[in-house]
């Protein structure tokens, strides 16, 4: 579901023009594919925020949800649904009626970049739709940053500093504002058959995150 700015970029958003570029061509190539800034999905009042990098292609550029018909979707979604944070069954389309709880997933770039590699330029410019996301959420209590560029865009966008914020699976981070950073390896096809990251220590990112759930009353 699109959701208002000032999170949310426009379709024709026209701040990166390499990214620009590459998504007129890409809707010349399928022009039955989303091809547009990605929006943030999830539950509104959500208590844990995940951040990736950016659409896939043939992922979220061209289902329009995010980590949606690609293969890092699987581990993900297959994960939130393991720890109550996801419900209903992925099927990789984004009409398969599935749901977060207590989850919201944005990306620190919102549209499809060549190669999968944003510039930093690209990763600066669209911080300014990341920041508001996560403003957006009066819940919010966590922040899980998928691999290296989303984590320096995740301490940038809560208002810390790179130096004192190292990246590395498992590291947390501790904000004034009282919000918690949780870094792992990006859930990447390249990551998983490498074995960089295993669907374990996915998993342990999220049991950490865990401890951050609010308490359910009884």
């Amino acid at each position: 579901m699109m959701l208002e700015s000032p999170a949310e970029p426009p379709r024709d958003c026209p701040l990166c023009p390499r990214l620009a570029e590459f998504r007129v061509q890409q809707r010349m190539l399928h022009p039955e594919w989303f091809n547009a800034p990605v929006p943030r999905f999830g539950d509104p009042d959500a208590w844990l925020a995940i951040v990736g990098l950016a659409p896939g292609v043939q992922g979220a550029n061209r289902t329009g949800r995010p980590f949606t018909g690609d293969f890092a979707g699987v581990l993900l979604y297959e994960t939130l649904a393991k720890f109550g944070l996801a419900q209903g069954t992925y099927e990789a389309r984004p009409d398969d009626g599935l749901v977060l709880d207590g989850a919201m997933i944005v990306n620190a770039v919102r549209c499809v970049p060549p190669q999968n590699k944003p510039t930093p330029a690209e990763i600066h410019t669209c911080r300014q739709f990341l920041v508001p996301a996560l403003a957006a959420l009066p819940n919010l209590r966590v922040v899980v940053a998928l691999g290296q560029i989303a984590h320096q865009s995740a301490v940038k966008a809560l208002g810390g500093k790179l130096p004192k914020a190292k990246f590395g699976h498992l590291a947390e981070h501790r904000f004034p504002s009282g919000m918690t950073l949780i870094d792992s390896y990006h859930c990447s096809r390249y990551n998983q058959n490498t074995r960089v990251l295993t669907a374990e220590m996915f998993e342990a990112v999220f049991a950490r995150a865990m401890a951050f759930a609010p308490v359910v009353a009884a």
